[in-house]
C-alpha cells in the first residue's frame, strides 16, 4: 500500500471560499493541498455580482486586480413586489465578473501564494483525532470543506442538504443588454420569495437570471426561463443557461467539527435576503485558513471567528428573512429606500456585507407598510 501524501492543511473545492482559505493559510506559513475536481479556467451558474466587501477580504489576503478589466457599477435599482421601486448609488461600487475569470484569478493567486492546486474528485472522507484522510491518498492536519452546494464534506459529517424553505433554485445566462450604469433586481410577489437580475459586464452583455425559494416541488428550466422572460421582458432565452442551487444561511451545519471545517455554500452561507454568497465564501475561507493554520484548536478558533464577524449579521439576516416574507413588507422596504438614503445604503449592507437592521431603519420601513400598491405579475 502506497504511503498517504501528507500536509498540513487540505482544501477541498478551489472555488472562492477555498482559494481564499488557501491563501490565508499560505500566507500563515501552513502547507496547503488544495483540491478540485475540475481544471480551471471553468464556468460556475451565478451571477457573477462581486460587492466591494468581498474585494475588501480578497485585498487583505493579497489578491489584487481581480476585478481588472470589468468597470465598477455605481447604482442600483430594485423594483419591489407590487410595484416600489428605488435607484440609487451604491454605497461602495459592485462588479460584474464571470466566475470562470473570478474563479481562475483567485486560483491563480493562491497558487502563487503557495498552494499545490491538483485534479482530484474526492469521494471519501475520514477524520481521526491526530487528522483527516482523504480517499485514502492524503493526510491533513486539518481538512477544509468548501465544495458547494453539495458537499462532499458536509455529507461526510452527517449533515444533510438544507430541507424545502432553506434552499433555493436559480437559472443564469448571458444577454445583450445596453444597460452598463446599473445593477438591477426585480422582485415578485408570485411565489416569493423570487427575483429576476441584471448585471452589466461593461461589453455590452450582462448576467441576467431568475431563482426563487424552493417549496417541495421540482421546478423546471421551462419554468425558471419563462419566469426570467416574465419578469425582464426581452431578455429572450440567453446563452449559457445553467442552473444551481442556494443553501440558504437560515440553516446552517455546524461551522467546525473535530479538524473539519466547513467554508461558503458547503456551510450554507447564502445571504437568504438577497442571494449573494461571493464575500460569505471568501470571508468564511479566508477565516477558515487562518484558523486550520494556527497553534490554537482549529475548530474553536474558527468558530469564534465567525462568531465575531458574522454572528450579529446572520441574526439580523435571518430576521430579514422572515420579516419578507409578507411582499408587503419589502414593498414598504423599498418605499422607504427611495424616500431615504441612508436606508437605502443600510439594506444594501446587510444584504451584500455584513450590515445590521437599526431602529432607525426598521422604523421608516413601518411607516410605509400602510401604502398599498396593486399586485405585479
Amino acid at each position: 500500500m502506497a504511503a498517504l501524501e501528507q500536509t498540513d492543511i487540505a482544501v477541498i473545492g478551489a472555488g472562492p471560499a477555498g482559494a481564499a482559505a488557501a491563501l490565508a493559510a499560505c500566507r500563515a506559513g501552513a502547507r496547503v493541498l488544495l483540491l478540485d475536481r475540475s481544471d480551471f479556467p471553468r464556468d460556475k451558474p451565478c451571477g457573477d455580482g462581486i460587492a466591494a466587501e468581498a474585494l475588501t477580504v480578497l485585498d487583505g489576503l493579497g489578491a489584487h486586480g481581480i476585478t481588472d478589466g470589468y468597470p465598477a457599477i455605481e447604482r442600483l435599482r430594485l423594483i419591489g413586489p407590487n410595484g416600489s421601486e428605488v435607484a440609487r448609488p451604491l454605497p461602495r461600487s459592485a462588479h460584474t465578473v464571470p466566475r470562470r475569470v473570478f474563479d481562475d484569478r483567485l486560483v491563480r493567486a493562491a497558487v502563487a501564494a503557495g498552494a499545490d492546486l491538483r485534479r482530484h474528485t474526492v469521494r471519501d472522507v475520514r477524520a481521526d483525532d491526530e487528522g483527516v484522510t482523504v480517499d485514502g491518498r492524503f493526510r491533513a492536519r486539518v481538512l477544509i470543506g468548501a465544495d458547494g452546494a453539495s458537499s462532499v464534506v458536509r455529507r461526510a459529517l452527517g449533515h444533510p442538504v438544507n430541507p424545502p424553505g432553506h434552499l433555493a433554485v436559480a437559472i443564469r445566462g448571458y444577454a445583450s443588454t445596453t444597460n452598463t450604469a446599473e445593477q438591477i433586481i426585480v422582485t415578485t410577489a408570485r411565489r416569493w420569495p423570487a427575483y429576476a437580475w441584471e448585471f452589466p459586464l461593461g461589453d455590452g452583455t450582462a448576467n441576467v437570471g431568475y431563482g426563487e425559494v424552493l417549496r417541495g416541488a421540482p421546478l423546471s428550466r421551462a419554468y425558471l426561463v419563462k419566469r426570467l422572460e416574465q419578469l425582464l421582458p426581452g431578455t429572450g432565452e440567453p446563452i449559457g443557461l445553467r442552473g444551481h442551487h442556494l443553501p440558504l444561511s437560515t440553516r446552517r451545519p455546524p461551522p467546525a467539527t473535530g479538524r473539519v471545517l466547513l467554508a461558503g455554500d458547503a456551510l450554507s452561507l447564502i445571504n437568504p435576503f438577497t442571494g449573494e454568497g461571493i464575500f460569505y465564501a471568501v470571508l468564511s475561507g479566508a477565516l477558515a485558513g487562518a484558523a486550520a493554520a494556527g497553534h490554537r484548536d482549529a475548530a474553536e478558533s474558527y468558530r469564534c471567528a465567525l462568531r465575531h464577524r458574522l454572528g450579529r449579521h446572520l441574526r439580523h439576516s435571518g430576521f430579514a428573512a422572515r420579516l419578507t416574507r409578507n411582499p408587503r413588507v419589502v414593498d414598504a422596504a423599498v418605499d422607504a429606500a427611495a424616500r431615504d438614503g441612508l436606508v437605502f445604503d443600510r439594506m444594501v449592507e446587510l444584504g451584500l456585507g455584513e450590515g445590521v437592521f437599526d431602529l432607525r431603519t426598521i422604523g421608516r420601513i413601518a411607516g410605509r407598510l400602510g401604502h398599498r400598491r396593486p399586485a405585479t405579475p
